[in-house]
């Protein structure tokens, strides 16, 4: 054959060959594509990616189209991401165009649901590819590997519950009032103020409570003059008027064998007491005297002013001054309660002889949390009324994990009245059921509720919003507190957070690990993981395949704790 005419064949050859491929779609290299981040990482139950990827010269073939679709497949399972399509210079489409000679560069960006079986998986990028209608087999292309989920250690489940507080007072205080009248400008005790009810009942009250075992009683006498007639006139009218009553009270304590304490004191112009009744009162123009109170200091410009309102003085006259013209006297008696050591006792013998307040607070004198539950499990039994009850038994519930008895409970609470400490722990609950819309909602009908800043740093954690989260906690001393300050890249302070937790768990030891892989120390990390396996033996299951401690894969001390 001739020479010649062989070159030219293969020539031809190669040329059509070229032009062959050239109109076919090849498999894309790995190095066009790039993920973020990498490895890939769980926020707010959520795997963000961003995948850029350089289309190269001459590799989209004008007249195709081709879909792409972020695939993160795992054991038993895959999630699909957002599909991207692009065609063709010569296709009439309306999806992105990748010029042939030129090629382009895309973004793709997606997110999968986060699911535990994550962690250890494969990021691919998968091809539906088609030139006219012929379609077009690309291999899958891998871009990426496995998910750091330390995030998805927050839980809700053991964030600290509201407590309906008890109002229990070892003394409560209590004042027991009557007034002696006078008549304008006289001292004398007249006997029909004297064996008035109001009297009577008062000194049956200083009776009482001296001879009671658990009351101590103190009196005060404090003795008045009207503020009209002048501060030299009432200075001595008021005295006497407390002389005198403090006569009539020692000898009426005498004949009543009562030795209380007696504090007698007397005011000349008693204004404060003329400022309330007129601000309470209805007669006319009482804005313009207390615009004269408010404007003058001294007394006697003061009466003089008020007089010179002739309208009005004279209801003064009739209706406010004769109710300054008194001694008070004053009954303060405090009720001592039961001791913490009796009511603990009558909390287990004898709880119906405890009212409601001394019940609940029997239960914050005891640390077990059995003997907890079943105090405020009593409660609600002797007073279902009070919600009080119901929320704290739900409490305990949720403290053991018993979640449905918990969410029983704090619904029967709300039922009783609806209140801020069940709604905070029903926001709980909906956390722990992954409903972040419910639970912020119950959280927004929570407020001034003590432990409510936790359970919304716990909301703002499983957000992805880890900052608030941080914010939230503030000085708690938590496992999810710890894992914010982690998550925020804070490991000095997420440190001191983990050692100051009050009943370390696994999950402690285990976020300990972590702080100590990202601060590259091996020893920490394998001293902390054994506490925590020590704990919980699924733990060495966990950190073999937490990406947190790959680097840490061929250390042997490593490598034998979790194998």
């Amino acid at each position: 054959m001739n020479k010649k005419f062989l070159l030219s064949f293969f020539v031809m050859a190669a040329i059509l060959t070229f032009s062959s491929c050239s109109n076919k779609l090849k498999p894309l290299a790995e190095e066009y594509v790039k993920a973020e981040p990498q490895p890939l990482e769980a926020i707010g139950g959520q795997v963000p990616v961003t995948i850029s990827a350089t289309i190269p010269a001459k590799w989209f073939n004008k007249k195709a189209v081709v879909t792409v679709t972020p695939v993160l497949r795992y054991e038993g399972g895959e999630a699909k991401g957002t599909s991207y399509t692009y065609q063709g210079e010569k296709v009439k489409d309306n999806y992105q165009v990748i010029p042939y000679k030129e090629g382009g560069n895309v973004t793709l960006k997606s997110s999968f649901a986060y699911v535990p079986e994550m962690k250890k998986s494969e990021l691919y990028l998968v091809f539906d590819a088609k030139i006219k209608s012929k379609k077009v087999d690309l291999p899958d292309l891998k871009i990426g590997e496995g998910v750091i989920a330390t995030s998805a250690l927050a839980d809700a489940g053991t964030a600290n519950p509201a407590i309906a507080a008890d109002k229990f007072q070892r003394i409560i205080k209590e004042a027991h009032n009557a007034n002696i009248m006078f008549l304008i400008q006289q001292a004398e005790l007249r006997s029909q103020e004297l064996n008035k009810e109001e009297i009577s009942a008062w000194k049956d009250v200083v009776k009482g409570a001296n001879d009671a075992p658990n009351q101590n009683v103190a009196i005060e006498v404090q003795a008045y003059a009207s503020p009209d007639g002048g501060v030299k006139l009432n200075t001595g009218l008021s005295e006497r008027r407390e002389q005198n009553t403090s006569k009539y009270l020692a000898k009426e304590l005498k004949k009543l064998e009562v030795d209380a304490p007696v504090d007698a004191n007397y005011t000349a112009q008693d204004w404060e007491g003329f400022q309330e009744l007129v601000s309470k009162s209805n007669i006319q123009d009482k804005d313009l005297v207390l615009r004269v109170l408010s404007m003058y200091s001294d007394p006697e410009q003061r009466e003089k002013e008020i007089k010179n309102i002739s309208t009005v003085f004279e209801t003064l006259a009739e209706e406010i001054l004769p109710q300054l013209r008194r001694s008070r006297l004053t009954a303060n008696i405090e009720i001592i309660g039961k001791s913490d050591d009796e009511i603990s006792a009558l909390a287990k013998s004898e709880p119906s002889k405890l009212n409601v307040e001394e019940i609940l607070y029997a239960a914050t004198l005891t640390n077990n949390d059995a003997e907890k539950a079943a105090i405020y499990e009593k409660a609600t039994e002797l007073y279902p009324n009070d919600y009080r009850t119901w929320n704290n038994a739900g409490m305990m519930a949720f403290k053991k994990g018993d979640l449905n008895k918990a969410e029983q409970m704090f619904n029967k609470s709300n039922s009783v009245k609806n209140n801020n400490e069940a709604n905070m722990n029903l926001g709980l609950i909906a956390l722990t059921k992954g409903d972040q819309a419910k639970a912020q909602q119950y959280f927004g009908n929570a407020a001034g509720v003590a432990e409510l800043s936790e359970a919304l740093g716990v909301l703002y954690l499983e957000q992805g919003e880890y900052a608030k989260a941080v914010n939230s906690f503030g000085d708690v001393k938590s496992n999810n507190a710890a894992l914010a300050q982690i998550l925020t890249k804070d490991y000095s302070k997420a440190s001191q957070t983990l050692n100051a937790v009050p009943n370390p768990d696994a999950t402690t030891d285990y976020l300990k690990a972590i702080v100590c892989a990202r601060t590259n120390d091996a020893n920490g990390v394998v001293n902390n993981l054994k506490a925590s396996i020590a704990k919980d033996k699924s733990m060495a299951k966990e950190a073999a395949i937490d990406l947190e401690f790959a680097k840490y894969a061929s250390n042997s001390d490593f490598a034998n704790l979790v194998k």
